[in-house]
């Protein structure tokens, strides 16, 4: 395991690297000074924690309170291109646990498209407070009837689904009733990307994203 740190202007980020069945993960950690949870957030089966919407909660989380984990999957670490299948993810997202529970905070289990997938199949499993699923991919593009609605309404847990208007993988539209919220970030991809024609912003679709996940931790506790 190795460990590396430095100072920010709101908060200290730290990196550490643990061992997984899946092989090596890497945490990052943006620490608040007096947190009441932790929030741990993996990234999509197509890029890493450097996707906007992560690094925006990772900014500004801390200052809420809220301790954020950003979390590099095994795949991602070791360099490769393509994401393993979701069982081997489960298994990497398991493994990097007892790290993320280590503070003896309430901690949330959350990460973007197939991280959020992973978030809500382990959730019950893994004793998380709640679940944060950025861009739920609720189903392939133009595929709608390969739903993975049940993963979302397995969770267990209190649960905050944030959606792209636009989202291939699933607009707000589609999404099933059920024991969660979902905020819509207008006309947003995926990605959360707008287009330059959108009626919000680029720094709008942002802002909706990390006062929607401020507000929910809040009610947390």
């Amino acid at each position: 395991m190795t460990t590396s740190s430095h100072a920010t202007s709101s908060h200290v980020t730290a990196s550490k690297t643990v061992g997984t069945e899946a092989g090596d993960a890497r945490i990052t950690w943006h620490e608040a000074e007096q947190a009441r949870l932790v929030l741990a957030l993996s990234h999509g089966a197509g890029g890493g924690i450097e996707a906007r919407d992560l690094r925006a909660i990772a900014a500004l989380l801390p200052e809420h309170g809220v301790t954020v984990a950003l979390v590099e999957q095994p795949w991602r670490v070791a360099g490769k291109k393509v994401a393993p299948a979701p069982k081997t993810l489960d298994t990497g997202w398991r493994g990097v646990w007892p790290a993320l529970a280590a503070p003896g905070l309430p901690a949330v289990s959350g990460g973007r498209s197939a991280g959020a997938r992973v978030a809500c199949r382990t959730a019950t499993e893994l004793g998380a407070a709640a679940v944060l699923a950025l861009s739920f991919p609720l189903h392939p593009p133009g595929r709608p009837e390969k739903s993975r609605a049940g993963e979302l309404l397995g969770a267990g847990v209190p649960t905050l689904v944030v959606q792209g208007g636009n989202d291939p993988f699933g607009k707000p539209a589609e999404f099933p009733e059920g024991e969660y919220e979902l905020v819509e970030v207008p006309g947003a991809d995926h990605g959360f990307a707008v287009p330059k024609r959108a009626e919000i912003g680029q720094e709008d679709a942002v802002a909706i994203i990390t006062r929607a996940v401020v507000g929910w931790t809040v009610s947390l506790g």
